[in-house]
């Protein structure tokens, strides 16, 4: 599951001031246009013209998070993506959408995965969620949560590892991100967090085989 309010800075950096006195002193409109136009998508609140109700991941039922656990961006042109993290809801799928539909909780991922196979989407890939409890990590990734107890083997059905390696592959080719375990990891791995998610229960061998698999599928 996530950590609440770890990525709840959204103000502009001395980064973008920066960039744009260099824009300026470079003195060349193409390169203005261009530079600008990038530091515009990374303001705070500003949203990027999406379709409404669209998903990244064919099948995937569309549930909308609440917009105070997500930041609106325009990835991977503002932000590079190169990371999946898997974690586990400690919950059922109700309790993970409920939370993540609330303002209150502060944290949500793209994706959740339920036991039967069924993907749900609640924040666009161009958007930053706030899954990992670690703001340079949630910038580089996207998170899939993972319907049930990290306790509780019995929870990772079949149809859950096939359907959440269909999307991970999907993940890893669209923006190039390499199938190995430096690049698909658990929320565990993320630095400075205290959570164990996705467990000693979680298959990774079995994972990362199924979406290697997928992967050459859809080639």
């Amino acid at each position: 599951m996530q950590e609440r309010g770890a990525d709840s800075d959204r103000r502009i950096g001395r980064r973008a001031l920066l960039i744009g006195g260099a824009v300026a002193a470079v003195g060349s409109a193409a390169l203005a246009r261009e530079e600008l136009t990038r530091l515009y998508w990374r303001l705070p609140g500003v949203r990027r013209p999406r379709v409404e109700g669209a998903v990244d991941f064919g099948g995937a039922r569309w549930v909308a998070a609440s917009e105070a656990n997500f930041r609106w961006a325009d990835r991977p042109d503002d932000y590079g993506i190169d990371m999946v993290v898997i974690h586990v809801t400690q919950g059922d799928l109700a309790s993970a959408v409920e939370a993540f539909e609330d303002p209150g909780h502060q944290a949500a991922a793209h994706y959740i995965v339920g036991r039967d196979g069924g993907v749900t989407q609640m924040i666009r890939e161009l958007d930053v969620a706030f899954h990992a409890g670690n703001r340079a990590y949630n910038e580089r990734s996207v998170g899939i949560e993972h319907e049930g107890f990290v306790d509780r083997p019995e929870d990772f059905t079949d149809a859950m590892y096939e359907a959440s390696a269909r999307l991970t592959a999907r993940i890893c080719a669209r923006y190039g991100v390499p199938v190995d375990r430096d690049h698909i990891i658990g929320h565990v791995e993320v630095p400075g967090t205290d959570h164990t998610d996705p467990g000693e229960h979680w298959d990774w061998d079995r994972y990362l085989r199924l979406v290697e698999e997928a992967r050459a599928a859809s080639a």
